[in-house]
């Protein structure tokens, strides 16, 4: 368990399973709450014997985004600009920056930061019943955690603009064949598949895998030519790595590698 109620903590096989734990407010997101997934993020980056994480919702929803009873005008005109810097960017980055599996099952309705913050993650899986909703356009906001960097990439600029500005909700389905997540899954077969899946990564090369994370995300910006200096970068410290090491001596010994993540 984490310190926090709001978000359950627990590390098996691996996996460091994070669990957003407001059901009665559809997971939305109050300062307890941030402070606790940041928490966890901060100890799956310091953790060696966390390999992969898992994120997901309790109840019937992944996360309605912003909790706005903590961001209520008729109390006083808030600086979400603070918020966004104070809470939203951090995670953000902690995410996209952990070299490690990140893998998130959206159990249900996933709207504005929570959308996003799905997205951010590595590889998303979510329910057939899913809806993610770019809620920001109903209340004059911009989309943010990310959303307008990362939905252009994924999607392009058309459907971007088209989700961003009409907030109409996107079925799973949509989404896994436009390419804003991997796959859409069973309700029933989801945190079975998402658990399966985490373990099998968190069994894997993971500092391999870090690489990779890091090649691809850095993709979006580098030319062809910083791209092709960085794998050369990259697969000399994987090549020096006893997961390495153990990967072909396990192909040559015809055998199952066992991979330490070093």
């Amino acid at each position: 368990m984490s310190d926090s109620e709001t978000v359950l903590s627990v590390l098996a096989d691996g996996v460091l399973s994070l669990t957003l734990n407001r059901p009665d407010k559809l997971n939305s997101f109050n300062e307890e709450m941030h402070l606790a997934l940041r928490a966890c993020f901060e100890r799956a980056h310091k953790d060696a014997d966390v390999r992969a994480v898992l994120l997901t919702g309790a109840g019937r929803g992944f996360s309605a985004g912003q909790d706005l009873g903590d961001r209520d005008p008729r109390k006083g005109t808030p600086d979400l600009g603070h918020t966004i810097e104070t809470f939203y960017n951090p995670l953000l980055r902690l995410i996209r920056s952990l070299e490690k599996p990140v893998v998130c099952a959206v159990n249900g309705v996933a709207a504005g930061a929570g959308a996003n913050i799905a997205f951010a993650c590595d590889i998303t899986l979510a329910a057939r019943s899913a809806r993610f909703i770019q809620a920001f356009a109903k209340i004059g906001l911009v989309p943010d955690s990310g959303g307008t960097w990362s939905l252009p990439r994924l999607i392009g600029e058309a459907r971007a603009k088209a989700l961003a500005l009409t907030a109409e909700p996107l079925d799973a389905e949509t989404a896994a064949s436009w390419g804003l997540i991997w796959r859409a899954i069973d309700d029933d077969k989801l945190i079975e598949e998402a658990k399966a899946l985490s373990v099998r990564l968190a069994s894997g090369p993971t500092l391999g895998l870090g690489l990779t994370k890091r090649a691809i995300q850095a993709a979006a910006t580098n030319s062809l030519d910083e791209q092709l200096d960085l794998e050369r970068d990259l697969q000399r410290e994987a090549g020096r790595s006893a997961d390495y090491a153990e990967g072909v001596t396990a192909f040559l010994e015809k055998r199952k590698p066992e991979f330490k993540g070093r």
